[in-house]
């Protein structure tokens, strides 16, 4: 191990993040937000110029809101209405709708992007923070703790050349590759569905509204496949490899053509990327060693049929990031970064598995049939993966055990509602990328000493009468709600005992909660 750094000031940097994807560049935003010292590394010189994840969930819209970016991403956005599955003869197995209309947490339940699009627009907002330092084509290569940071080892791959830096910590955003991973020793918990499909990427040369704008889940045992409208122009089909398939000509346009030719032609499309991948279902068994974390894929990985995948990194990212401003100021106890997995952890396995479980219906193929009886069966009957699934509603797990009341409060690490204000502001705006206790005006006025102490902690204090607050309050039977950064419930109170205990767990409280 290396010499200990002599103090933390004596590191370069605050944060290291590697990797510059959906999820590195969602945490170096967040980090600057806080005014942290963060540096970047990211082996590409370019944004991957074609898309891969299309897909993205209020709660993810509602981060990017508080980076400044929802405006900026709107106008190439489509609301998807949700999502059907389809057998072999046609008959609707499962339907799953998604609202169209803003829902609780001030946006849309479903967004369909381009990521390129997305990523441009966080790398731009990134350039505007001071204090973040981002190297392209740089590739981290060592990193070795020490006893108050990390130092790095990198080469910029451009010239050669060598570099070094220290860090107080090191995120690994780098993927199901991830170096930062190899470094922590951390195991993969296998979830058992490996599956290859092939992801193919059309652009209409003109306007087809036949192919509706619902994902489309086609449980055929002759080619299980899947159908997504994304923004304008752009549509997606993924097509499930089957034991017969020669693989050499799986990225062919003929082979593409040949099993697109049920939806579209060249006469009216143009192909612009196909991929194979194995989708995987993994999740680390540690997130966390010392002073090196893991986000994102490197975290976990899931198969794509609920569109959870950069979802889940940009989850990360947002519960990571305010926990890191809080160990590095000295306002939490390091022990605090030990709740990033035990939070994270059960809420993305929860929509692993549920993916896991809706695969068994997409996929199901002759040689995954229990007989005749199967989900996709020609027949329209359904089995018993497609009975356990047919009243599928979107999950809504809670957090796991961690920086929030627990168990005792059955709110505390649920996402928390964003009512608009009256002044017409959304909450989320008012109040800034902080710990937020909101109210009624009347609850104020009945304990004046509220404010003061609100403004000790820095916390902002939302006392407002609005309609939409009125009713979200009444509709948890609450009197005050306390909101982590990150937009999550840390507790709810109900009358003047909790209302101060929960101004009391805000950071002391976690300092000696987890340490």
């Amino acid at each position: 191990m290396s010499q200990p750094i002599p103090n933390p000031d004596a590191c370069d940097y605050d944060v290291a993040v590697i990797g510059l994807g959906p999820t590195g560049a969602t945490l170096a935003n967040l980090l600057a937000l806080d005014g942290l010292r963060v540096l970047v590394l990211e082996r590409d010189q370019d944004i991957f110029a074609l898309p891969r994840a299309v897909h993205f969930d209020a709660e993810c819209m509602r981060v990017f809101q508080t980076i400044g970016l929802s405006e900026t991403l709107l106008p190439n956005l489509f609301v998807g209405p949700g999502m059907k599955f389809v057998n072999a003869a046609g008959q609707l197995l499962i339907d799953w709708p998604r609202p169209t209309g803003v829902g609780p947490l001030g946006w849309c339940a479903s967004y369909k992007f381009h990521q390129p699009d997305l990523e441009r627009a966080l790398r731009a907002q990134l350039a505007r923070q001071p204090h973040i330092d981002v190297r392209l084509r740089h590739e981290a290569f060592a990193l070795d703790q020490t006893t108050n940071g990390v130092a790095l080892r990198f080469e910029d791959t451009r010239t050669g050349k060598l570099g070094r830096a220290t860090a107080r910590y090191v995120v690994g955003c780098d993927g199901a590759r991830s170096i930062v991973r190899r470094f922590m020793g951390t195991e993969l918990d296998d979830l058992k569905s490996h599956e290859r499909w092939v992801v193919v990427d059309v652009l209409l040369d003109k306007p087809r509204p036949d192919l509706g704008d619902y994902s489309i889940q086609y449980c055929d045992p002759r080619r299980p496949s899947t159908y997504t409208r994304g923004p304008n122009n752009r549509r997606r089909w993924e097509l499930m490899v089957m034991p017969g398939d020669d693989t050499s000509r799986l990225s062919s346009s003929e082979w593409l053509w040949d099993k697109l030719a049920r939806w579209v032609t060249p006469a009216d499309a143009t192909l612009e990327r196909s991929a194979v991948y194995t989708f995987h279902s993994v999740v680390a068994k540690g997130w966390r060693n010392a002073r090196l974390l893991l986000a994102g894929d490197a975290a976990h990985q899931t198969p794509p049929f609920m569109g959870q995948g950069m979802a889940a990194g940009i989850r990360d990212a947002s519960n990571l990031a305010w926990k890191l401003a809080a160990v590095i100021r000295g306002e939490a106890d390091g022990a605090l970064l030990d709740t990033y997995e035990s939070e994270r952890s059960p809420h993305v396995r929860e929509f692993i598995e549920t993916a896991v479980q809706l695969g068994a219906v997409i996929q199901t193929t002759p040689l995954h049939a229990a007989g005749p009886d199967s989900a996709a069966g020609e027949t329209g009957e359904t089995g018993d993966a497609t009975r356990a699934v047919r009243n599928f509603v979107t999950p809504q797990p809670r957090l796991g055990e961690g920086a929030h009341l627990g168990p005792a409060q059955p709110l505390a690490g649920t996402i928390a509602a964003q009512p608009r204000l009256s002044d017409g502001r959304l909450l989320d705006d008012a109040v800034g990328y902080r710990f937020a206790l909101v109210m009624l005006p009347q609850t104020l006025l009945d304990h004046p000493g509220l404010a003061e102490r609100a403004a000790l902690a820095d916390m902002a204090l939302v006392a407002d009468g609005s309609a939409a607050v009125r009713a979200w309050l009444a509709q948890i039977g609450a009197s005050a709600v306390l909101i982590r950064p990150d937009r999550y419930i840390h507790g709810a109170a109900h009358d003047e005992a909790s209302l101060h205990a929960l101004l009391s767990h805000v950071f002391a409280g976690l300092q000696t909660e987890h340490a």
